[in-house]
């Protein structure tokens, strides 16, 4: 099916399933309960899960396949961002206009970037690609202030040309009419209250085909010289074979999907600025592709949701919620737990993450992927076990006499 053998295919039917059940699996706490804090499933949260999600599965082709780390993919984001509101601007506020010119431009200056960049290898290339996020930042902020509204950031004016705007056009961000801000259902069961919005499932449905035609890079011949320049580039230089159309591919490809996330950003809220070029935001996909997994197909997409889960949850829990959480215990208890736990959440969210991050590293390289494959085997050594041990006490009945 679509160029996929039937595993890879169950592989990709159970990602769409899990991506489009998400509204649904991120609301398991009812409306009104001391839990429901930790409820995920508001649509400008799952927008960001699927959006970051497309951010690292692109960075995952370049650094967990051909083990490049970039430390400048942020520049690729606010490019995206920038190409998408100038349509809005030029234009009218269709997406449609935008996110193929944000993909093709975020890959023009990968091109550019790649081209310099990957004349070295190792930490070189990495602080390379870090300067010129930088200068991007900064010419973002200041120098290319025409273009891009410098630190106020660009959005739309009504003085803004808009040449295709229709008298009964929405006025905000749209595909066809569909305003990405609406939701198209909200029902409820019981005490739970489910939403599911027009900007998410536009966002899923091109984090889906992200995500397939990433796993087809994984498997197609392209993706295996990847690898082998990940496991020796100089090995594989000394075959005769040229390394650096490969690299420069990847690059282009990985930056072509930073251009389509930060596309994504702008087309839920039409503004954008140079914060997301800055160099905290390419350290940000690093960090979601190694606690998820480099290299994996799945873990980058795990990484990014952790994080932004972290961001956006654990950071909202203030001490009101924790002495809502420790009210049962005594007044001294209570506070105490607050003053032990206050630390960790709110704006310590970071301190949490950072803990959560040292831990995966040390105890699990592999990422979060890694730790589901442990369970997967503990589960299988199980049954194997219980199997075998039912094989034999068969066989020893078999072989005991009737009296």
């Amino acid at each position: 099916m679509l160029g996929l053998n039937s595993k890879d295919t169950k592989f990709l039917l159970i990602v769409i399933f899990l991506t489009l059940a998400t509204p649904i699996l991120l609301q398991p706490f009812p409306e009104g309960s001391g839990m429901a804090q930790f409820n995920a499933g508001y649509p400008d949260l799952m927008q960001r899960f699927a959006i970051y999600g497309i951010f690292a599965i692109g960075f995952n082709i370049l650094f967990g396949l051909t083990g490049y780390l970039s430390f400048g993919h942020a520049a690729f984001l606010g490019i995206g961002s920038y190409s998408v509101v100038w349509m809005y601007k030029l234009l009218d506020y269709n997406v449609i206009w935008g996110l193929p010119l944000a993909i093709i431009t975020s890959g023009i200056f990968a091109l550019a970037i790649g081209f310099i960049s990957l004349r070295r290898s190792g930490i070189y290339f990495s602080i390379l690609t870090l300067a010129f996020a930088q200068m991007s930042f900064a010419l973002a902020y200041s120098v290319l202030t025409p273009l891009t509204n410098g630190e106020t950031g660009l959005q739309v004016y009504r003085s803004d040309k808009q040449v295709l705007l229709g008298a009964t056009e929405p006025t905000s961000p749209h595909f066809f009419g569909i305003v990405m801000r609406e939701n198209f259902w909200e029902p409820s069961v019981g005490n739970w209250q489910f939403t599911f919005n027009n900007g998410y499932y536009f966002c899923a449905i091109i984090a889906i085909l992200a995500f397939y035609l990433s796993l087809r890079i994984f498997r197609s011949p392209f993706g295996m010289m990847l690898r082998a320049i990940k496991s020796n580039q100089q090995r594989m230089n000394y075959t005769g074979l040229n390394s650096r159309p490969y690299t420069l591919a990847a690059f282009v490809i990985s930056g072509m999907y930073a251009g389509l996330a930060g596309g994504l950003l702008a087309s839920m809220d039409p503004l954008a600025g140079a914060e997301r070029m800055q160099w905290t935001a390419s350290g940000e996909v690093v960090l979601m592709t190694i606690l998820g997994g480099a290299g994996t197909l799945l873990g980058p997409v795990l990484g990014a949701g952790f994080i932004k889960y972290f961001e956006n949850i654990f950071s909202k829990i203030n001490d009101n919620v924790l002495h809502t959480w420790f009210g049962f215990l005594p007044d001294g208890i209570e506070d105490f737990m607050v003053t032990i736990v206050h630390p960790f959440v709110g704006k310590g969210w970071h301190l949490t993450l950072g803990l959560l991050f040292m831990a995966v590293v040390i105890f699990l390289p592999g990422g979060l992927v890694e730790l589901g494959q442990r369970v997967g085997r503990l589960f299988r050594r199980r049954d194997i076990n219980s199997a075998d041990a039912e094989a034999k006490a068969a066989k020893q009945r078999a072989n005991t006499p009737a009296e």
